[in-house]
């Protein structure tokens, strides 16, 4: 039986559509083109089935329309419909604005939204729990991850605007989006630090972490 915040709650999961050469490209030097796209699907998987385990509602939302779904893609939606999840598209032109999106979306849904990427396995049931139990308390919540970013963030208030400013993809990209959050007067809690997988002594880690067969469908 699923808790009381599991139920009020909408957890997407942000992902790129696996095309070799456009995604996880720092794993690329270790990896190369094609292994950074199978890293990009385990990675997708891995963080599907940790979301699938928390027993909230899970929405995958992808980062662009696209005219035909890549072949690569296949694993990945077999999943989706396997679980009887919903898919979608992000909207917006950059990351703060499609995750602002999202959050509008999912508080139209529901009392509490929150947004994982496809690269942060460690973001596991019990972390989203954390998250909906903090927004009891606070405007929005943050887990913050090792590099200066984030792996996860939720919110049960939208503000135009509430993510503007934020240098994406740095190791600014925390600490602004905190100044920010200050700075349109909504409060924010932040979680005990996760990772995240972007370099090849991250993906490293989680392959001795998580098991590359368990992934699969």
């Amino acid at each position: 039986m699923q808790n009381k915040s599991a139920e009020s709650a909408l957890v997407m999961q942000f992902a790129k559509w696996p095309e070799a050469g456009r995604v996880k490209t720092r794993l690329m030097p270790a990896l190369g083109e094609l292994g950074a796209l199978e890293a990009h699907i385990t990675l997708s998987l891995a963080v599907l089935n940790q979301l699938s385990s928390s027993g909230c509602e899970v929405r995958f939302l992808w980062d662009r329309e696209l005219p035909s779904v890549p072949e690569a893609a296949t694993p990945i939606i077999k999943r989706i419909e396997a679980l009887g999840l919903k898919q979608g598209v992000q909207r917006g032109n950059v990351l703060g604005e499609r995750m602002e999106a999202a959050i509008a979306d999912g508080l139209a849904e529901c009392p509490k939204a929150l947004i994982i990427g496809s690269d942060c396995p460690s973001v596991d049931a019990g972390y989203i729990h954390q998250a909906l139990q903090a927004l009891d308390k606070a405007d929005v919540v943050l887990g913050p991850s090792d590099d200066g970013g984030y792996v996860l963030i939720g919110a049960r208030t939208h503000l135009v605007g509430m993510l503007d400013g934020v240098s994406w993809g740095t190791d600014r990209a925390l600490a602004e989006t905190l100044t920010r959050l200050d700075a349109v007067g909504l409060s924010c809690v932040q979680l005990s630090p996760r990772w995240d997988v972007d370099e090849p002594e991250d993906w490293q880690r989680f392959v001795r972490q998580f098991p590359v067969d368990s992934q699969l469908p």
